[in-house]
């Protein structure tokens, strides 16, 4: 078990990468000369870090799927009529005009007014109404 903070959290569960290796240069360069790690605790750290990297190009990678799947998502909206709550609770209606990301989250647009996607209540086309309440 890693080391205690005063909250009794784990105190690398927030460490990133460059951080991780970091501790693990200074840790190579500050062994004993006389007792050095062995070739198998090496080549285990090693392949710790690659497996480190590897999750994050997965994480990475992920996170674009899911950020393109959105954009995607949303523009399938547009021209569409919608239902929904703008970031301040007033209700909003009409056509979507746009679709844009900002951070992790994706709006539409009706004229001035931005909907988040999560805001929306209702969307319909020319007669065909979808309520998803």
């Amino acid at each position: 078990m890693g080391p205690q903070n005063p909250n009794g959290k784990d105190a690398f569960k927030n460490l990133d990468l460059s951080a991780f290796l970091a501790m693990m240069i200074a840790e190579l360069q500050n062994q004993d000369p006389m007792n050095p790690m062995d070739n198998a605790q090496l080549l285990q750290q090693v392949s710790q870090i690659r497996e480190i990297e590897s999750n994050m190009r997965l994480v990475n990678t992920l996170e674009s799927l899911a950020k393109a799947q959105n954009i995607t998502g949303g523009a399938l909206l547009i021209g569409k009529q919608i239902k929904g709550l703008d970031a301040q609770g007033n209700s909003v209606s009409g056509k979507v005009d746009k679709v844009a990301m900002e951070g992790q989250d994706l709006f539409l647009y009706i004229g001035d007014s931005k909907i988040p996607i999560k805001n929306i209540t209702e969307v319909s086309q020319e007669g065909n109404t979808t309520d998803i309440h």
